[in-house]
């Protein structure tokens, strides 16, 4: 396995991101933010995917894939953005961060690239593995990929429609997949990085690195600046209406609704 890819990729990686930190410093939307990080994890792996050196069709595929994945996720944040939605959790730590939070802003971009170079990572080993496609453990992670990235864009666009409803305003979603969890969109997300240990499964060179990359998105998402934050911010503007959500939708995997306790008003 060649250094060098990895290095370039963690050179653009970490300029994009500055980037992002210049576009929101100029424009006041921090919705840029992840439209850029979006797209910058996007051509890190499909660098990766050309460069892997690993069997050809098994690089086509990855790149399709990885390609499908950034293209969707950016062009529906930069699309919110670009209607004028920003993003509670940007502003609520900006806010926070007061006079200092020019500096603490672009050290934060800067954790967010190294994240997207576990992720990158993650496709580059897939790429490198010279296993000839299709195995059956390869027809698996495709299909995970697949559902995946439908489940976040129906998930996305079941609480696009939401938002659109007079009972936006006070009520929460719980149309589609928001009636099974808190956050289907975020499973979605994590699911869509379980396919890659899958793709580099039997390399010469994987060493569950890969699996790196399932693991910090979940632990992202669920512990740090996903749901914490965004739950947090619901809590503060639906209140009662959202804790009676949280007792009765589990928050990250999909799973049966518990019914409401008696005394308890929805």
């Amino acid at each position: 396995m060649s250094i060098l890819p990895l290095v370039l990729i963690a050179v653009w990686l970490s300029v994009a991101m500055a980037g992002a930190w210049a576009i929101q410093r100029t424009s006041g939307q921090s919705g840029w933010i992840d439209t850029v990080w979006s797209m910058a994890v996007g051509i890190g792996g499909v660098v990766a995917a050309i460069l892997g050196g690993g069997d050809f069709d098994r690089r086509i595929i990855l790149l399709i894939v990885i390609c499908a994945w950034s293209l969707r996720l950016a062009s529906f944040i930069g699309s919110r953005t670009k209607c004028g939605g920003e993003d509670p959790r940007y502003a609520k730590l900006i806010d926070e961060w007061g006079d200092g939070a020019a500096l603490r802003l672009f050290i934060f971009l800067q954790t967010q690239a190294f994240a997207a170079f576990v992720l990158v990572l993650a496709v580059y080993l897939a790429a490198a593995n010279d296993q000839p496609f299709l195995r059956p453990i390869d027809g698996l992670a495709t299909l995970l990929a697949m559902v995946a990235l439908g489940g976040e864009a129906l998930s996305d666009a079941q609480l696009a429609r939401f938002r659109k409803t007079p009972e936006a305003k006070k009520e929460v979603c719980e149309i589609g997949f928001w009636r099974y969890s808190r956050h289907p969109n975020y499973f979605f997300e994590w699911l869509f990085w379980c396919c890659w240990p899958l793709f580099a499964w039997d390399a010469p060179i994987w060493n569950g690195l890969s699996l790196l990359a399932p693991l910090m998105m979940y632990w992202l998402l669920v512990h740090v600046s996903g749901i914490p934050p965004l739950e947090d911010h619901m809590l503060r503007s639906r209140g009662d209406k959202f804790r009676a959500l949280q007792r009765r939708v589990n928050a990250f995997f999909p799973g049966p609704r518990k019914p409401t306790l008696q005394g308890h008003q929805e």
